[in-house]
């Protein structure tokens, strides 16, 4: 495994982050604490979670897998960086009773002590808000986050899906507080098949110290060889890759990327996550296997090196919006 360091900080975290978002719904807890075993033997340290996965009337079930999982000991907790989310709406009905999600210092405060204990630690190594709150000021959300560090409940601070001028926003009224670190990862959609990120997001966050952590690198199986697996009967696209897939324009798309990767012998899955570790200010995508061999072809992503003319390529199949703000502006 390769490792580097989670934006402007001194934290020194895996390439790959072992996403855990289908523990509980799409794997039991037993194939889940291996998974886990297989991605720490394999040197994955950076365990990525929220306090929602569970979804519905099970919220808060990942977590409550994974705190069961570092229980059992072995150094298991002392040797992750762990990763966790806050700003849902945690009543299993959707109607929250007020303050029972977002990013309200009151919230903050219920919601970190909640993940904690389902946890069943001490601290959250990168507490990340899941969300912006167009309602709460970072002036309050900084002052909660103060405390919990003060406390030790929390160390460092991440965003996920915020826009780039939220991240600027967050960081200068860390700035004007003084002694706040501020955020130091972005969690955002970005992959091959999706690249707005790179308008506006990853330029905020290079600016800014931020490591950028991508999710859904194969944009929801888009770019996992959805194609020949359904042309060799295997499982077929459902959700995202299936309505992308519905488009003849884009299934043509998909169609060149799978038949590029075929003349360079190089599985698409594996491909895409390669390419996102080639990306600037990329720290590591998060994959989330439902089995452990999803994990084992993951792991090869990290060793893959991809040839100029195949970057190139792909840079024609999937372009790129290009600098910003050139982009946009004309």
């Amino acid at each position: 495994m390769k490792y580097t360091q989670l934006g402007r900080t001194g934290l020194k975290v895996s390439r790959l982050v072992l996403g855990t978002m289908n523990f509980g719904p799409q794997t039991d807890e037993a194939d889940s604490h291996a998974i886990m075993d297989a991605a720490l033997d394999a040197g994955i340290n950076f365990f990525d979670t929220a306090n929602v996965y569970g979804w519905g009337e099970n919220k808060g079930r990942t977590e409550s897998i994974i705190g069961n999982w570092f229980a059992q000991g072995g150094e298991r907790r002392e040797k992750v960086v762990l990763a966790t989310k806050v700003y849902g709406n945690m009543a299993a009905d959707g109607d929250a009773w007020p303050n029972h999600d977002k990013l309200s210092a009151v919230n903050i405060r219920r919601a970190v002590d909640a993940s904690l204990k389902r946890l069943r630690t001490d601290h959250i190594d990168v507490y990340q808000f899941h969300h912006i709150d167009r309602n709460t000021p970072f002036e309050e959300i900084w002052q909660a986050i103060d405390v919990l560090i003060q406390q030790g409940k929390i160390l460092y601070v991440g965003s996920s899906n915020f826009p780039g001028y939220k991240i600027a926003q967050a960081n200068e009224a860390a700035a004007r507080r003084g002694g706040t670190i501020g955020l130091v990862s972005e969690q955002c959609l970005y992959n091959l098949a999706e690249r707005r990120a790179e308008m506006e997001v990853i330029p905020a966050a290079q600016e800014y110290g931020l490591g950028v952590i991508p999710w859904s690198p194969l944009h929801g199986g888009l770019l996992g060889g959805v194609i020949r697996k359904e042309v060799q009967g295997g499982r077929r696209a459902s959700g995202r890759a299936a309505d992308t897939l519905s488009d003849p324009t884009a299934r043509a798309q998909i169609q060149s990327y799978e038949d590029l990767l075929d003349k360079h012998g190089v599985e698409p899955g594996e491909a895409a996550l390669a390419w996102l570790l080639t990306r600037p200010g990329v720290t590591g995508p998060i994959v989330g296997p439902r089995t452990a061999e999803q994990l084992e072809s993951a792991l090869r992503a990290v060793e893959l090196e991809l040839s100029q003319e195949l970057l190139t390529g792909l840079d024609e199949i999937f372009p790129g919006p290009g600098p910003s703000p050139e982009a946009f502006a004309w």
